[in-house]
Formats: C-alpha cells, structure tokens, sequence
C-alpha cells in the first residue's frame, strides 16, 4: 500500500509518501518540502501568527492535492512543537481542518520520542542491545532509551535549535555578523541549567548503542568529517564528541548567513546550526558519550512504522 506522512515540523512542513507493508522496508515513492519556520512565526503573546496560519493551510491543502494525485492509500498528518505550544494551537487546527480536510494530531514531545526511537530501533535491529536516542529538532530535544521497542525512557526538552536561536541569540539566515560570545556562552549555560533539571530521569539511563537522528545531527557529523549523503542511506555514518567540539568552536565564530557556504549545510537551517551544536555538545558530555551513530531513519519513518503495525493488527 502507499501510506502518506504529513510532518508540519517548526521548520519545515514534508510530504513523504512510502510503498509499505507490514514486514518490509518501506520505500519512498515522493517527498516535497515547504520552508514555513512556523516556529520563527510565533508573535509575543506566543500565537502562531495570521500569516503562519495561512501560510499552513495553503501548504497542507497543497500536501493533500499532491498525496491524492499520487494514489496515496491513506494520509498520516502529525505537527510537532511549533503548534504544540502556539497559545491558538486549537484554533488552528480547527481552521486546517475546515478547510481543507486534513485532521492535524499534535504529538507530545514524548510521543515524539517514542515514534523517533521505533524508527531507530527498527533501522539497527535487536543487535544493537540497549538504545539511547538523541534528536535535536527545530523546537526541541527528544531523549529515548529502552531495550525493547517502547523505550523505559521518553522525554521532552524545550531544546530546539530554532527556539533557542530566535529566543537565545536572537539570529536568523540575514544575520551577518556572529552572535557575541557572552551570548553564546548564556546558551551554553541555560542548557547545562535546562540539562542539569532533568538531571534525576537522565542519572541512572544505561544504554549500549548511543544514537542520534534529525537534521542537525546530520550536518553536525557531515562537518566533522561523516560520508556526505550522495554516498547513500547505508553509509555508516557517526558524530565523535572531539569532532562536535571543534565544529562549535568553528561555526561560533562565522555569521549565520555564512554558515550555509559550508558544505552539506542547508541555507533554511544555517542559522540554527550553531544553536543545535551547542545543545548536541553539551547532552554528549553530560551523559560521557564519546560518539553517536547517525541514523536515517526518526520520526516521519516512526509514525510509518506504528501505522502498519496498527494495520497489521486490524
């Protein structure tokens, strides 16, 4: 059958549409993308603004056309944190829904979590014992561990890359000059702080495979030497913690707009980058993980998964 996933992210809003069934890989059939940075259209009382809500609505309308005009056998629509915590989230999921017919679920950053660590643990199979899964996504940090397919541990941490971007160095792609140090040294203290909150769920976490998903951690190891993405899914890939320090002492020093010029970053995201590597450098080093394997496979693939394990069922 041919599922189709609607991700609406605090970056971008992704169409993925997969020839899938229960037991098998599932291979993509069509991706389109849409730059939106709705959580860059958060307004100051904390509502997703008119001109986000638009601009949503337009893009799930034109994600449904594309899913129907593929033959998409059903259409899986899910938003993460930039709905999640807009003041009006009910409000606009009531209008996306009206008018154009798609029912948006807000996923709970653990829901996330959960979703992102199936995907993970399918994609490195049962061989690779206790899991710990790290994801840095546009309004937050998601953490799994577990040994089987539902982690012990799933947790959300107001950590995203876009977030602390807009709300930490106050930076985005026009930026042309480098957030100053006592800035990004302010980051790095509030997420030791936001870290060291969650200290107690984190303390007696034991893993054998420490792995990473998400954009960000992809251009973290791309920049520290992993095989770019030309070579393939099915290229190991790893992000060593020496390698992340010297990527963030590196990308702290150029102006954000500058950032994409560096090979393998996308110019949507170049100004969150420094953002996510100081998240990703302080979780590594609050937790002792000399390296994380980098895994293709995260949330859009977990919500895949779940749904032919419901229909299998069914």
């Amino acid at each position: 059958m041919r599922l189709g996933v609607l991700d609406v992210g605090s970056n971008t809003v992704h169409l993925l549409l997969v020839d899938a069934h229960h037991g098998a890989h599932p291979w993509p059939a069509h991706s389109e993308k849409s730059v939106l940075r709705l959580a860059e259209q958060i307004g100051p009382d904390g509502a997703l603004t008119k001109a986000g809500a638009d601009a949503l609505v337009k893009t799930v309308h034109d994600a449904k056309v594309s899913a129907r005009r593929l033959k998409a056998d059903d259409l899986l629509a899910f938003a993460t944190s930039a709905v999640r915590d807009a003041t009006n989230s009910q409000e606009v999921l009531s209008r996306v829904r009206k008018e154009t017919g798609v029912r948006l679920q807000v996923l709970s950053g653990a829901d996330e979590a959960r979703a992102t660590f199936l995907a993970v643990r399918r994609w490195f199979g049962w061989s690779a014992g206790r899991l710990l899964v790290l994801d840095i996504g546009g309004g937050s940090l998601e953490i799994a561990a577990g040994i089987d397919e539902t982690p012990d541990l799933a947790m959300s941490l107001p950590l995203g890359a876009g977030r602390l971007s807009r709300e930490r160095l106050q930076v985005d792609a026009a930026t042309s000059t480098p957030p100053p140090p006592k800035a990004v040294d302010d980051l790095q203290a509030y997420v030791e702080k936001q870290l060291a909150n969650a200290g107690s769920k984190l303390a007696d976490v034991k893993w054998d495979r420490a792995v990473a998903t998400s954009k960000t951690f992809r251009t973290l190891a791309r920049l520290a030497g992993a095989a770019p993405s030309r070579q393939g899914l099915w290229e190991p890939r790893a992000l060593p913690a020496h390698g992340l320090r010297q990527v963030l002492g590196f990308i702290r020093l150029i102006p954000p707009r500058q950032v994409y010029e560096l090979e393998g970053v996308s110019a949507s995201r170049s100004h969150q980058l420094l953002a996510g590597a100081v998240v990703a450098e302080a979780v590594l080093r609050r937790l002792q993980i000399d390296a994380v394997d980098i895994c293709p496979w995260a949330l859009r693939e977990g919500v895949i998964l779940r749904r032919l394990d419901q229909l299998e069922s069914a």
